[in-house]
């Protein structure tokens, strides 16, 4: 035993290796696979900001190209351009904010701006939208002015008034109408016209110039990005990474089990090499114990024989002749255990051949017939005719051995039953009935073992040679209960042929 544990032990060994990298080889795709796509969904994310920054200075070009004069732009053109560019599932909607938050100009779904929001300074996701704040710079402030929006939405494209009648294009300079200028009763300046188009126009005052930078100044922006498709992409990602690595695991389990099954095989086949080996020496041993069993029956033949003439020749001395009654008693005894054993040592291979059931049980009860009178038993076979396909040495042995154990269980004008019946289409059952003592349920199975018996004097050799025989003809052997009392042998499966006429 303690050799056999040294020689598992690298077996063994080996084995917990080789499922320990199988393992860390599943785990490490599967780590690998939620790297990749860690480092996809990034790369979506990114190319989604990309594309709203894309969007964004698409849109400070959009609202360059609205101003009318400077640095106007009509909100009604400015709308109607931003509409443009809503997309839906893509661009939900855009906003344009001043210096204070409040929307300028709109397009799309309305955005409602939270703290949130304002304080992710770029990007903010919520739900399936992104939302992205950027600043929009459309050109820089005059020489020596503090940075400050570059465009003004205003809500009508009318800002000066109309040139007068015969003014050629150029003459003199515009003169502001008093809604956008803001004072009353204003009249022409004396300055020259101004070319700078980021400026602050000719005909708004300082202070109206500062309201109109607080209230309409362009600012910054705010889109609304759909993330659907970004969000279907990245999850098709995880179901190809999740199958990946699933595949992975398979494959790593499988040759687990595979390694596993291999392993088993070679100590299978180590074991089936030894018990290959033993088998043949327990043949040897069989062949060697039948020989001298047989070789033993010629000396018990003579002391018997001795003691019979012994018996014989002692008639004025009755101990003398008892001791040599029981020498034969006891040679006859050993005699039956060595046909036993050597009936039990032979092959059994059956040579099917149709057999009449009814003519072969007459004979084996002729053959018991001395000691069915003894015991005054009743034998009540089945008249019916049956014919199997059976070996007809084997079968009669076979019955031969059953008939003897339930004569040898019976009392003394006790009653045995044979009976035989068609079970299914091609099949029969035999049975052999007694009403002897039984066998209990728990010896039903063990006394067709070699040398197990009921009896005190029995070798326990009959009902195995029985299971020997039953077994090479692929028949099955069982012992029931009879009721009231007693016990049955049941052959089963037995293949029918035609009767012999």
């Amino acid at each position: 035993m303690q050799y056999c544990r040294f020689m598992r032990w690298p077996n063994a060994k080996r084995t917990l290796g080789v499922y320990l990298a199988l393992f860390l080889l599943g785990l490490g795709v599967c780590g690998w696979q939620w790297g990749e796509h860690q480092r996809f969904k990034r790369t979506a994310t990114e190319a989604l900001i990309n594309r709203g920054r894309d969007i964004t200075s698409t849109l400070g070009i959009v609202v360059s190209s609205q101003r009318l004069y400077g640095n106007l732009v009509a909100k009604d053109r400015l709308e109607s351009a931003l509409k443009g560019l809503i997309h839906p599932g893509e661009l939900e909607s855009l906003a344009i904010l001043g210096a204070t938050g409040e929307t300028i100009a709109s397009a799309g779904s309305a955005i409602e701006l939270t703290p949130e929001m304002m304080g992710a300074r770029g990007a903010y996701w919520h739900g399936d939208e992104l939302m992205l704040m950027n600043l929009m710079d459309l050109g820089g402030a005059e020489a020596g002015e503090t940075a400050r929006p570059a465009a003004f939405v205003v809500n009508s494209p009318r800002v000066f008034r109309p040139r007068p009648p015969g003014q050629r294009m150029g003459e003199g300079r515009p003169v502001p109408s008093a809604d956008v200028a803001g004072e009353e009763g204003a009249t022409a300046s004396p300055l020259p016209w101004r070319r700078f188009p980021f400026s602050r126009p000719p005909w708004l005052s300082a202070e109206d110039y500062e309201t109109l930078i607080s209230k309409q100044g362009v600012h910054s922006l705010v889109i609304s990005l759909s993330t659907t498709e970004m969000r279907r992409a990245v999850r098709g990602d995880l179901l190809l990474r999740s199958l990946v690595s699933l595949m992975a695991c398979g494959a790593a389990l499988i040759s687990a089990l595979a390694w596993r099954n291999f392993s088993r095989n070679s100590e299978l086949q180590i074991r089936l090499v030894k018990a290959g080996e033993m088998n043949s020496h327990l043949a040897q041993m069989n062949f060697a114990a039948a020989g001298l069993a047989h070789e033993t029956r010629n000396p018990l033949n003579l002391i018997r024989g001795l003691a019979q003439m012994i018996a014989m020749q002692a008639q004025d001395s009755p101990k003398l002749k008892e001791n040599a009654s029981t020498i034969i008693e006891e040679a006859d005894r050993v005699t039956v255990q060595l046909n036993e054993f050597i009936d039990y040592s032979k092959p059994r291979q059956a040579h099917f051949a149709p057999v009449e059931v009814s003519r072969l049980v007459a004979d084996v009860v002729r053959t018991l017939r001395v000691d069915l009178e003894d015991k005054q038993i009743a034998l009540e076979p089945t008249a019916s005719p049956l014919t199997v396909q059976a070996d007809e040495q084997l079968l009669r042995q076979a019955l031969f051995n059953l008939l003897l154990n339930a004569v040898q269980a019976v009392d003394q004008g006790g009653r045995i039953e044979i009976r035989w019946t068609s079970e299914t289409p091609g099949e029969a059952v035999l049975e052999i009935c007694d009403n002897g003592p039984g066998v209990p349920e728990a010896d039903r199975t063990n006394i067709f073992k070699p040398y197990v018996t009921m009896r005190p004097k029995g070798a326990g050799l009959g009902l195995a040679i029985v299971q020997q025989i039953v077994a090479a003809h692929r028949w099955d052997l069982v012992c029931l209960a009879n009721p009231p009392r007693g016990a049955v042998f049941r052959i089963s499966h037995l293949r029918t042929a035609l009767a012999i006429t």
